[in-house]
């Protein structure tokens, strides 16, 4: 049996089949659409481009309890104030500035699951951590996500990092370390050091890095102690620095426990002077350590005292009349990392992602701590002085 020949009949296309294919059409576009919002840039959505005159929102991440919730407390004060002052001008190009804090808790874990939360609510920076150890944690997803951070922490580790996303609002240990280093052998003729620095993510830091200032001036350390970052009791340390009878006492710590050493010491007859960055600097070690005992630490630092210069003096009775405390080193790094940021969201027009980190990269800002350039490393100063403590304040070298 063969099929039939019998030609078909003619048939003529239903009308609705025209509109059907609109309706696909239509579909195809609206879901094309939906992908690209999706995949929009953090902070950016269908109401809420650059071009929108909606807020832009930044964080500020740093720890608000725990050992160091003195540092969260200094960065977020600092980072709100500068923040408080663009807003009072109308923001960034008409568009207010929305400032959230977030407590990382000081722990590496908690700061990586609120990067994440960063980027699910559209945030478009972040400002902070003070921790090293917990902006390194979350570095690499904030990169991923593109969102430019501005740190305060100083380890070597956050350069290391290599991400183009990631921006210091201070020096890194290494510039810390070296002046130190160089003032204590060169200046003052020191050659009998002592190091007690704890294991964590800055103390290894600020180890390696004057460890290496040190042995490349010709002085190797007469004892290098290392203490865990969350010891209480440092007697068996301290003993053996007794024992060798230093000149000064290279401490590599945060603040609580590095004033618990340094009070430890006084109390175990150890006469000579601490020196340290940073964190030796602060009210919190000086209180910690007791006036009595932190006299005469020597320390590297970017911002001495409230009195430098002009600038320093409107920022710090500005921070007073704010919060009704006295400023210092942390809330100033925060006040210039957010002034940096804002400098460079209005040179880039409100922009996000990759433009803003190329505007933050650009951006040259004399701030509290010294004249910023930002290089291909995230490093955008490289200068420290000496001051030391006297009678419970930091004061500048004479």
């Amino acid at each position: 049996m063969t099929r039939s020949s019998t030609p078909r009949p003619h048939t003529t296309p239903r009308p609705h089949t025209t509109h059907r294919a609109a309706v696909r059409t239509a579909t195809a576009l609206a879901a094309a659409l939906t992908v690209l919002t999706a995949c929009s840039a953090p902070g950016e959505s269908a109401d809420d481009t650059k071009d929108s005159s909606g807020p832009i929102k930044v964080a500020v991440v740093n720890a608000q309890s725990g050992q160091l919730s003195s540092l969260g407390d200094w960065e977020y004060k600092g980072a709100k104030l500068a923040i408080d002052e663009w807003n009072k001008k109308g923001g960034v190009d008409g568009r207010k500035i929305r400032l959230k804090l977030f407590d990382d808790q000081g722990d590496p874990t908690t700061g990586t699951n609120l990067a994440r939360r960063l980027i699910s609510e559209k945030y478009v920076a972040m400002i902070g951590t003070a921790e090293s150890a917990v902006t390194i944690a979350m570095g690499p997803v904030l990169q991923q996500a593109k969102i430019p951070n501005i740190t305060s922490g100083q380890s070597d580790g956050l350069v290391a990092l290599k991400s183009p996303y990631l921006f210091l609002n201070g020096p890194t240990s290494t510039t810390y370390d070296s002046t130190l280093a160089q003032h204590l052998v060169k200046d003052k003729g020191l050659k009998k050091i002592a190091m007690i620095t704890n294991n964590g993510s800055f103390g290894k830091g600020e180890h390696d890095a004057f460890l290496k200032a040190v042995k490349g001036l010709g002085v190797t350390p007469s004892t290098d102690q290392v203490v865990t970052s969350d010891q209480k009791e440092f007697s068996a340390a301290l003993t053996k620095i007794r024992s060798t009878k230093p000149d000064v006492i290279f401490i590599g710590s945060e603040e609580v426990e590095a004033g618990l050493i340094v009070k430890q010491a006084r109390d175990l007859g150890i006469t000579a002077p601490f020196a340290g960055a940073a964190p030796q600097g602060t009210p919190v070690f000086i209180d910690t350590a007791g006036k009595a005992a932190a006299e005469g630490t020597i320390v590297s630092s970017p911002y001495l005292s409230n009195d430098v210069s002009d600038a320093t003096k409107k920022f710090a009775a500005a921070y007073e009349a704010a919060y009704g405390k006295e400023a210092e080193l942390h809330g100033a790094k925060a006040y210039d990392g957010a002034n940096i940021l804002l400098t460079a969201l209005k040179s880039s027009d409100g922009a996000s992602g990759e433009e803003l980190a190329d505007a933050i990269r650009d951006t040259r800002y004399t701030g509290l701590l010294g004249d910023f350039q930002y290089d291909g490393t995230g490093v955008g100063i490289t200068k420290t002085t000496i001051g030391v403590i006297r009678d419970g304040k930091l004061v500048p070298q004479q």
